[in-house]
């Protein structure tokens, strides 16, 4: 069954909202990029699809022999992190592949660089640590040309691990996997941007990330907060459209209508507390509607079930 809505580009454009032409692929990390390896976590898992997210990724770019540039930024191993897409994608027949290795703020403001991720059909953020990536791109001329090309352009730009982390408006950056229900265990900073709105913590269930998530959301309930598990992804459109793509889980944390949490009045290291937090668990094909203040609520925050 589908839940049908009106047209939410078409709306936020009346409403003087910009609307990005561009397309997000947030990948939860440890995404399939073998055909004849299958991942030990994936043995029991019926959904699985050898290389499907990658697969998503090259069906989404646009023209004749498209550039895809690979951005190594948030790795400490820059390298071998860049040239294992670069095989990857060859392998997927995308063989106009460049890497474009940034690893300092002058590195980021190198004309030969802005002009390759110009040109690129299609943009990936490696993993590693998405500090790191923030730190280096953060205001730069490269983050901004990417920007701009997402806003006006049909361009794909993809993140896995760290590289999704960093999508976001917030960013969490460090905090107890197994923990988080302590005030103040969880650090979070400004991501790049791209995603309005979320928040975005990957290897969710593997590494039982929601509690940190919840706290996350319960610091300002206007974050929805997204956790992608690993081989898992969310496409996202129009800004807000979501549709997940993968043999996983993506869950969704909705705290707009929290009646209360005592997150404000709580000391440093005490338990926090929230009440009627909303939860949301899709699979593969599962589509999602981040809500904005900007619309009525009965038009956004819609959950949409598609049959396969």
């Amino acid at each position: 069954m589908t839940v049908k809505t009106k047209s939410s580009a078409k709306k936020r454009e009346k409403l003087g909202l910009p609307v990005p032409k561009g397309i997000l692929l947030a990948i939860g990390g440890k995404e399939s990029k073998n055909e004849e390896e299958r991942p030990e976590s994936q043995d029991e898992n019926k959904s699985f699809i050898s290389e499907q997210i990658l697969k998503r990724f090259v069906k989404e770019l646009k023209g004749k022999n498209p550039l895809v540039v690979v951005i190594p930024a948030a790795s400490s191993e820059p390298e071998p992190s860049a040239k294992e897409y670069v095989r990857v994608f060859d392998e997927l027949g995308i063989t106009n592949v460049k890497i474009v290795d940034v690893r300092t703020r002058d590195d980021a403001k190198d004309p030969e660089k802005i002009e390759l991720v110009g040109k690129a059909a299609g943009i990936m953020f490696t993993g590693g640590d998405q500090l790191r990536l923030t730190a280096i791109l953060g205001g730069s001329p490269l983050l901004e040309r990417i920007k701009q090309r997402y806003m006006n352009e049909r361009v794909i730009i993809a993140g896995t691990s760290a590289g999704a982390s960093a999508m976001s408006t917030n960013m969490i950056y460090k905090g107890k996997a197994q923990g988080g229900m302590l005030k103040d265990q969880v650090s979070a900073t400004a991501g790049l941007d791209l995603l309005k709105n979320v928040a975005i913590d990957t290897h969710f269930i593997d590494r039982g990330r929601i509690i940190r998530m919840a706290q996350t959301v319960a610091q300002n309930p206007g974050c929805i907060g997204i956790g992608l598990e690993e081989d898992t992804a969310i496409l996202v459109k129009d800004g807000r459209e979501i549709e997940v793509v993968g043999s996983g889980l993506v869950t969704i944390l909705d705290g707009m209508d929290i009646s209360s949490t005592n997150i404000y009045d709580i000391k440093e290291g005490e338990p926090f507390t929230i009440y009627d937090l909303k939860m949301h668990l899709l699979g593969d094909s599962q589509t999602y509607t981040i809500p904005t203040f900007n619309e009525d609520k009965s038009n956004g925050r819609v959950l949409n079930e598609t049959n396969k």
